[in-house]
């Protein structure tokens, strides 16, 4: 986890560990945590939208990792199957930390990657929003509104374990 923080220090990733129980699902358990917790040993200038939750749970042998929307150009959810496919059989083994390693390991070479291509690529690592005024007017032509999709943050709707 300190690697990757080096590595990209835009981004930052938490572990939660624990029985999830009647919880509806992982993923909205994931995105609970991040829209709506505050981490302590994140730095003061990073917002929850650049954080990635890794969720594990031993009792119940599952896992899951949710991303921060400004990670979406980044990431996907084949991204995330892989990286934590690389920690699976350490977990149902009851090894949580080796398990980290190797997911974190393939997290941060994917996000390496891909932060390389995005500078080398124009408009690459754009956020993939449409700008209110293509909302308000459907039938307008996007190339007509050229604000870039990054530029503005997205209200979140609260989701609900």
């Amino acid at each position: 986890m300190v690697r990757l923080s080096r590595l990209l220090p835009q981004v930052f990733v938490v572990v939660y560990t624990g029985a999830m129980g009647e919880v509806a699902t992982m993923r909205q358990f994931g995105f609970w945590l991040l829209n709506r917790t505050t981490f302590e040993d994140v730095p003061g200038d990073l917002t929850n939208e650049s954080g990635i939750v890794i969720i594990i749970d031993p009792e119940s042998k599952v896992a899951g990792m949710v991303f921060g929307y400004l990670l979406d150009p980044y990431l996907g959810e084949v991204d995330t199957f892989e990286c934590l496919a690389r920690g699976h059989a350490h977990w149902l083994e009851q090894h949580y930390a080796e398990g980290l390693v190797k997911t974190i390991a393939h997290l941060q070479t994917i996000l390496c990657k891909r932060s390389r291509h995005a500078g080398r690529t124009p408009g690459r690592g754009q956020r993939k929003v449409l700008s209110p005024a293509i909302i308000a007017d459907p039938s307008g032509d996007p190339r007509d509104h050229p604000q870039a999709a990054g530029d503005r943050s997205v209200e979140t709707t609260e989701v609900r374990p």
